[in-house]
């Protein structure tokens, strides 16, 4: 068993704001290495690692993911050269095209091309943040003589959300390493060796839901939830049915498809919930992050779920702190 030299959890919580810097230094006190963020239908991706940079200035911090659909090249690059800054060395890039519901439908932009996009705004940011004048014509875009003013002085890696085998291969060509989301730990060993073909030493960061209450039947009541949320997303749900979830998920999809949403949660099976959201007590959420580790994570990244039973997220954050080597 190799231990993660990295470990890490997803902020924001539901906490004010302003108390963040406090939960980002009592987490880095407890063992956790990194903190990253997500970004979907609540805060940014980057207000909150700049507060936990000012809270806890030793770990490291990662967006997972920001789209560049939903922000301009230069903007993008710009935000990203304010958190290198800020945190130098300590700041990792994660990108990914997202999906037709957030950039479609609430950020009026056209998701098309979303393979080709990522992979142009990989490039663009690669100059530009190592300070070049960029003046490129890519396939989905075009920049016409941008220079970022304030390069940062150690650009960041970038990372790039992938999910089946096109995005998994560009992740190990042209990026520093890959988001992986909404797998278990079996998974992991399908999906890795496509990032390896681009050449070893790629960051493997799993994003790992984790629900932390030995309550199982509380813990799949509300993991069933995200799963229909989540899973009926067409990019989400081609990705189960490359991972073999066909016949497990598709009572579920037909159900949605039909418009009943009572009916498609009851079809979710407790083997799906139990495969791809990690629940019990402490130790054994823990021993379950570390399959996903011997299988080929090299930063598992804790997003919370809070179990609904009334208890103190940080305190449940803090008590799956990762073991004392």
């Amino acid at each position: 068993m190799t231990r993660p030299l990295r470990y890490g959890m997803t902020l924001p919580f539901s906490a004010p704001l302003p108390d963040h810097p406090r939960i980002a230094g009592e987490l880095a006190a407890v063992g956790y290495t990194d903190i990253w963020s997500c970004e979907v239908d609540g805060l940014d991706g980057f207000t909150p690692l700049a507060l936990a940079a000012t809270g806890a200035p030793d770990v490291h911090l990662g967006t997972a993911i920001v789209s560049p659909f939903t922000r301009g090249p230069a903007v993008l690059a710009m935000t990203a050269a304010a958190l290198a800054e800020l945190a130098p060395g300590r700041f990792h890039l994660g990108i990914g095209s997202a999906s037709r519901p957030i950039v479609q439908n609430w950020n009026a932009a056209a998701f098309e091309q979303p393979y080709e996009r990522v992979r142009d705004t990989v490039r663009f940011l690669r100059a530009a943040l190592a300070g070049e004048r960029v003046a490129e014509r890519y396939e989905t875009f075009a920049v016409d003589g941008f220079r970022l003013a304030r390069p940062p002085q150690t650009p960041p890696p970038i990372y790039l959300a992938a999910l089946r085998e096109g995005m998994l291969r560009l992740a190990g060509r042209e990026a520093d390493g890959v988001i992986l989301n909404w797998l278990s730990a079996d998974d992991v060993k399908k999906v890795v060796p496509y990032v390896h073909e681009g050449g070893p030493g790629k960051e493997i960061v799993g994003r790992i839901f984790v629900c932390p209450t030995d309550d199982a039947d509380a813990a799949r009541a509300v993991c069933r939830r995200m799963v229909t949320s989540y899973l009926n997303v067409p990019g989400y749900a081609n990705y189960q049915r490359w991972l073999g979830r066909t016949e497990l998920l598709q009572p579920m999809w037909d159900a949605w498809a039909a418009g009943d949403r009572r009916r498609a949660l009851a079809a979710v099976p407790d083997e799906v919930v139990d495969d791809l959201i990690v629940h019990g007590t402490p130790a054994q959420c823990r021993a379950a992050i570390q399959r996903y580790v011997d299988n080929g994570v090299t930063v598992p990244v804790i997003m919370f779920v809070d179990p609904g039973l009334g208890t103190d997220p940080l305190e449940d954050a803090l008590a799956l702190a990762p073991d004392p080597a």
